[in-house]
């Protein structure tokens, strides 16, 4: 007669629990540290290149718009220059789902443009995308997983422990609501400018308040975060 117990799943047998979902994020996240330990952030949003990448559509698209008023040209040229770094990156065999993406959030900008006729309604889909990323960092923090604890955690070989610790839980509390910071402030700053018709000013705004942004909220969060023990930093 066989045991009742042969049928009962061992714990994380029905899938991933808390702890190995927060691994597996922080293990994807893709934040990179320099030798000293401290975060390189030139590196995280994917050096130069990656820069260049995250800013050249829109760049385009705002000169050749505010120069000649033409929308059809202005979005073909952006969304052809994502097109040359997505060839760029597969040619050099990239990383597919990161030459894709960009490709795909030009794409989508200029839809939603082309769509309506209006210029400025190529910087909608990044407002729906700021709100929806920061309302994901301030539930995370609410129900006592804060993101940036969860990513930063495992770069500094913390894992989860940090959860125990009521000091480091608030850091990282702390250091997640610096990047909810960036996204509300790039809505703040935007969406008036949206109203106001204002295209010229909206997209010089979107390409500051964009990956310089992040990068420097991130740093912050980094800095803010760090262990006051200085073992793990």
């Amino acid at each position: 007669m066989s045991s009742n117990t042969e049928n009962i799943p061992e714990p994380g047998e029905n899938g991933p629990d808390a702890e190995e979902v927060a691994r597996r994020i922080g293990a994807n996240a893709g934040i990179e540290r320099r030798e000293d330990g401290q975060i390189d952030v030139l590196k995280t949003i994917g050096g130069v290149r990656g820069l260049a990448e995250s800013l050249l559509p829109g760049m385009v698209f705002l000169i050749i718009f505010t120069i000649g008023q033409q929308l059809n040209t202005a979005l073909i040229a952006s969304v052809a220059v994502a097109l040359i770094f997505t060839i760029i990156r597969l040619v050099r065999r990239g990383n597919l789902t990161q030459a894709l993406s960009g490709l795909a959030g030009v794409a989508i900008c200029a839809i939603f443009s082309r769509a309506t006729g209006e210029a400025k309604d190529y910087y909608v889909p990044g407002f729906y995308t700021n709100l929806a990323y920061g309302a994901a960092l301030i539930i995370s923090v609410l129900v006592k997983w804060p993101v940036m604890g969860v990513i930063f955690g495992f770069i500094r070989s913390e894992n989860t422990s940090w959860r125990a610790q009521k000091l480091r839980a608030r850091q990282y509390a702390w250091a997640t609501w610096i990047v909810v910071a960036v996204f509300a402030a790039r809505l703040a700053v935007q969406v008036p400018l949206y109203f106001a018709d204002n295209v010229p000013a909206l997209g010089a705004a979107r390409l500051a308040m964009g990956v310089p942004l992040y990068a420097a909220g991130l740093w912050v969060a980094w800095m803010i975060s760090r262990p006051t023990t200085q073992l793990a930093d």
